[in-house]
């Protein structure tokens, strides 16, 4: 923006935000817009009587400026007298109390609007603040601590994405606790050398204990942000918000917790990438940074977006504490930050409410279409959300082992509640996956697989992993239009699922038309920069099965690339290379395969592939004969 347009000046900003709206949403979406309503309409005429100016509503959130820091929480204190009669008017589980966050800083005015640290400040102490209350940072404090009638509770320093100095936030004490003006008689009262001793004494204190709890309760303050480079980014940004969530971090300290935070993780992901209006990578890659020291930028310029999330998490008894921070890696900005502490049969209202948020900041509106396909119904079982989310992380595993602890995890959560669709989903994929491992006959798990994905769908059609996964089990049952109708239903429902795109292209591979698969496996790797070798294996298949050696070839040797003792790429670089005359390598790549299996049985590999064209199996029987298997 030119300097014409905008005007730098210091105003006292606040900044709102409803608790637990995602919740509120889900359960009745007509009366929480009409309770926030009314809500925003006493801020807004609240702020105007204290000579302030709405800048902003949008969603939960308002945002409003003032010239004056005791003008500002005066109205904050007033607006949070009056909402605490109004919501005492609505039934318990209705009520929505907000959370008011304070700063003075600079900010940039353009247009009405206003930008910058000021802002993000303010949003940082809104997030920090409980329902009902209000966070101040201390530039307001120290203008208004001996001006109004309410206390004050320092909560230390926090970090704010892109700014150098961490901030010092206090919590807004509405009705002091006589205890305190005790206290403060007895304070007055001592002579100085007591005071600097107790002082003193209380700071000992501190350092002993508080480095025992830091890293769970006040994490250090964040560093800046450096900005992301759209010249560096390897693959072209999106036309819409595109954003990679990273692996949240497990600050319980327990490793056995783990399951939970990448659970909570995949949740987020999954509801995200069924919004239409949203680009969203996939788990498969953002899970590669899991554990590794890597920055936003970082992560923009490999995966081609402009939003990163991150977070951390921390599971106590039946408490949760969770930290959540958008940050837009391109400009360097932090976007929006939370912190969130509930109780944790709370977690599925708390993820709604993060989604909510996450798509708020991001600019992207909801329709009523797209928050049922985010907020699909899953369980009212605890117990049985918390057995998935165990199975889910075995089942990602593969090993034959795994898959059998996912299979029985996924059965105690069918028994906890007969009616989770999401748990006959990892049983019905658990069981598919055997099929790789030598413990079930392709005609023994077909039949099965399909039942308790049917029944998955029965009870929620609005699965999309169940209508790929149907897409897929019915390719090896030879009902190929089926399949690619249930496939292309599942790429409708989850836009920006990387899987969901390479089963309709594998299905459509299998239903002998690779180059109609081809540009939605192609797809699918956008979506996973980093996907599985399997997405190679299958382009590479697809371009074989159309007479493309070159771009067949370009994808074998990047599956070699990546895993030379991988047993399936040598396979299929074996067929590839036969078929494509290029026997040499063939050859070379045949005796890869012995070395790797010294028993490689060739009808195993060929056997069983469901191919609606028996050419093209011929093909790949062809090049793997010439490799000298």
């Amino acid at each position: 923006m030119s300097a014409e347009k905008y005007k730098r000046k210091l105003a006292a900003v606040l900044s709102t935000s409803a608790e637990e709206f995602g919740r509120l949403m889900g359960e009745d979406e007509a009366a929480t817009l009409q309770t926030l309503k009314g809500h925003h309409q006493v801020m807004c005429s609240l702020v105007e009587k204290h000579q302030g100016r709405v800048v902003d509503t949008r969603g939960d959130n308002l945002l409003a400026e003032f010239a004056s820091v005791v003008g500002a929480l005066e109205c904050a204190v007033e607006i949070q007298k009056e909402l605490k009669g109004r919501n005492e008017e609505l039934s318990k589980e209705r009520r929505m109390p907000f959370r008011i966050g304070i700063h003075l800083g600079d900010v940039i005015e353009e247009e009405g609007k206003i930008y910058g640290d000021g802002v993000h400040v303010a949003a940082l102490l809104d997030s920090l603040a409980d329902g009902g209350g209000i966070c101040v940072s201390r530039s307001v404090h120290d203008q208004v601590k001996n001006k109004l009638d309410v206390g004050y509770q320092d909560l230390g320093q926090r970090g704010v994405e892109n700014i150098p100095e961490p901030v010092r936030v206090y919590r807004v004490v509405l009705e002091p606790d006589p205890k305190w003006k005790r206290i403060g008689k007895f304070w007055s009262r001592m002579k100085q050398w007591q005071k600097v001793a107790l002082t003193l004494a209380v700071a000992l204190l501190q350092v002993g204990g508080g480095l025992v709890v830091k890293k769970y309760i006040d994490r250090p303050p964040s560093s800046p942000v450096a900005t992301g480079s759209v010249q560096k980014v390897a693959l072209s940004l999106p036309d819409k918000p595109s954003i990679a969530v990273l692996p949240f971090e497990n600050m319980t300290g327990d490793p056995k917790q783990e399951y939970f935070t990448d659970g909570f993780t995949e949740q987020i992901i999954t509801s995200l990438s069924k919004i239409p209006g949203l680009f969203v990578i996939s788990r498969n890659s953002t899970f590669t940074y899991k554990g590794k020291p890597v920055k936003v930028q970082q992560v923009s310029e490999e995966l081609g977006v402009r939003y990163v999330l991150e977070g951390s998490v921390q599971k106590s008894s039946n408490r949760i504490r969770i930290n959540v921070q958008l940050i837009d890696a391109i400009s360097g900005q932090h976007v929006w930050a939370q912190s969130y502490d509930r109780d944790l049969k709370d977690i599925f209202g708390l993820q709604d409410e993060v989604i909510l948020k996450i798509t708020s900041a991001m600019s992207v509106n909801l329709t009523a279409g797209d928050q049922a396909r985010a907020w699909a119904e899953g369980t009212k079982s605890l117990e049985a959300y918390l057995k998935l989310m165990q199975g889910r992380e075995y089942r990602y595993k593969g090993s034959r082992e795994s898959l059998a602890q996912a299979r029985r995890l996924a059965e105690e959560a069918i028994a906890l509640d007969p009616k989770y669709a999401e748990a006959y989903v990892l049983l019905g994929m658990a069981t598919y996956q055997q099929v790789y491992h030598g413990t079930t006959r392709p005609k023994d798990f077909i039949p099965k697989a399909t039942e308790l994905i049917q029944k998955a769908l029965a009870l929620n059609g609005l699965l999309a992993d169940a209508h790929s996964l149907l897409g897929m089990l019915y390719s090896w049952s030879g009902r190929y239009e089926e399949a690619i109708a249930e496939a292309e239903r599942g790429v409708e429902l989850d836009p920006n699922s990387g899987q969901a795109y390479f089963h309709l292209g594998v299905v459509l591979r299998f239903a002998g038309k690779p180059k109609e698969g081809i540009p939605f496996i192609q797809k699918a790797l956008r979506l996973e920069p980093m996907a599985p070798d399997a997405y190679n294996r299958q382009l590479a298949m697809a371009y074989l099965q159309t007479g493309d050696c070159k771009e067949a070839i370009a994808a074998c040797e990047k599956g070699v690339k990546r895993q030379p003792d991988n047993l399936t790429n040598h396979v299929i670089s074996a067929a590839v290379y036969g078929f494509c005359g290029r026997e040499a390598e063939a050859r070379k790549e045949g005796s890869e395969v012995l070395r790797i299996a010294p028993k490689f049985n060739l009808e195993s590999v060929t056997g069983n592939v469901p191919y609606k064209n028996p050419s093209d199996r011929e093909r790949v029987v062809q090049g793997l004969h010439k490799a000298g298997l």
